[in-house]
């Protein structure tokens, strides 16, 4: 449209209303063109794959479960770039567990490809426990199978940035260092008294023995459900997470 001035331009004035509109426009249509994770987002040829080996113990299953997790990269070369697990599988040689596992991998995908916060599985595949008892995998409590599933879920929805690790604060970290280094000068002490030829030998073994991992005689810690819990000074510590029963 085409408007005719007959009179002098003497000044003028800038409509922001006008401006706050263009501009929410293009972050609109910024936004439309980010790929988010869906439902019927078509499966390319290539993703990304990761697999874990999961080793439990004989008298659960004879041999190792591998699960391979691929992921697609939406929105590639872009500042809104980002890794989603798309589909999971589960190979193992023992056919005992073939229907659940085929059940459990389809459902999985499928969550994963419906998009949004998937994270909810792994606490869901963790309280699902074994009749017949869990067992335990380097001074670590499990469940079930499907349990220690979801621990591999986690550790790869950290790894792709879907989930953020959990770190000790400094307090517990000092927290643990104090009470492993009290724990290592008692058992010295203890063997010093009982042999004190050995006092050098002692000492250098229990350092060792902190540095490896836990007391043998460790308790099962009711927070990260690790083998490391002690009773020191009337007040049971945990190693491993700082979980501590007198605050």
């Amino acid at each position: 449209m085409t408007i005719k001035i007959e009179r002098k331009i003497v000044g003028y004035r800038v409509n922001e209303n006008k401006l706050d509109d263009t501009q929410s426009h293009v972050e609109e249509r910024e936004s439309a063109d980010v790929i988010q994770m869906h439902e019927t987002l078509q499966r390319p040829e290539m993703l990304i794959g990761s697999t874990y080996k999961l080793k439990v113990p004989e008298h659960v299953s004879p041999h190792a479960m591998y699960i391979t997790i691929n992921d697609i990269v939406l929105n590639e070369g872009t500042e809104h770039e980002s890794r989603r697990p798309f589909e999971v599988f589960i190979n193992t040689k023992n056919l005992d567990h073939f229907q659940w596992i085929v059940a459990l991998t389809v459902i999985m995908s499928a969550v994963f490809r419906k998009g949004g916060d998937i994270t909810f599985l792994v606490d869901e595949l963790r309280s699902v426990f074994d009749p017949r008892g869990g067992y335990w995998v380097k001074g670590s409590y499990k469940q079930s199978i499907i349990a220690e599933i979801g621990d591999v879920i986690e550790r790869h929805l950290i790894r792709i940035g879907m989930i953020k690790p959990t770190e000790l604060d400094e307090a517990q970290k000092e927290l643990i260092r104090q009470k492993r280094e009290q724990l290592a000068n008692k058992e010295a002490a203890a063997a010093i008294d009982a042999n004190p030829s050995m006092a050098e030998e002692t000492s250098s073994a229990a350092t060792a023995a902190q540095d490896d991992g836990f007391p043998p005689d460790a308790r099962l810690c009711d927070k990260c459900r690790h083998r490391a819990a002690i009773l020191m000074d009337g007040c049971v510590t945990c190693l491993n997470c700082g979980d501590s029963k007198c605050g």
